[in-house]
């Protein structure tokens, strides 16, 4: 058997709805799944939400994570804020594929308010089966990081 990797979600109260839809999706293709929160459509601050989840894909409880708030802009300059974390906020199948296999992206940012179901479904899919590509984009990567440790 494939072994699956772990997701981390979390969302702020417009996500909500959309994150525990993705979590289901996610347990019944056999994925193991932390959910951080929110666990409530009342009104909460994203930027708390980006750190819990971020945090438990730095500290290994989770190899990827997908945020998801009103658009998917806040969680993602958000999770940005945290050096290690690189997180695209996307909305097209394309560009999710290739900020895992170019840019080693390990945060997935989406919004509820842009995005159904299906398409936010299909672009979690690809984001997490990707693989990065290494190579020539591993040197990128590596440049993004000098550029984090200079800000330390």
């Amino acid at each position: 058997m494939e072994n699956k990797k772990k997701i981390v979600l979390g969302a702020d109260h417009a996500g909500y709805l959309l994150k525990n839809f993705i979590a289901e999706q996610l347990k019944k293709e056999g994925y193991e799944v932390t959910d951080v929160g929110t666990n409530s459509p009342d009104s909460c601050d994203y930027p708390v939400y980006a750190e819990k989840t971020c945090s438990a894909v730095l500290d290994g409880t989770g190899e990827l994570a997908v945020l998801v708030c009103g658009t998917g802009i806040g969680m993602s300059i958000a999770a940005n804020k945290i050096n290690g974390v690189r997180a695209a906020c996307c909305s097209d199948i394309f560009s999710a594929k290739f900020t895992r296999a170019h840019n080693d992206s390990n945060v997935l940012c989406i919004g509820a308010r842009v995005l159904g179901e299906g398409l936010a479904w299909e672009l979690v899919k690809v984001f997490i089966e990707t693989e990065f590509e290494g190579g020539k984009h591993a040197r990128r990567v590596a440049m993004l990081t000098d550029i984090e440790n200079k800000q330390k």
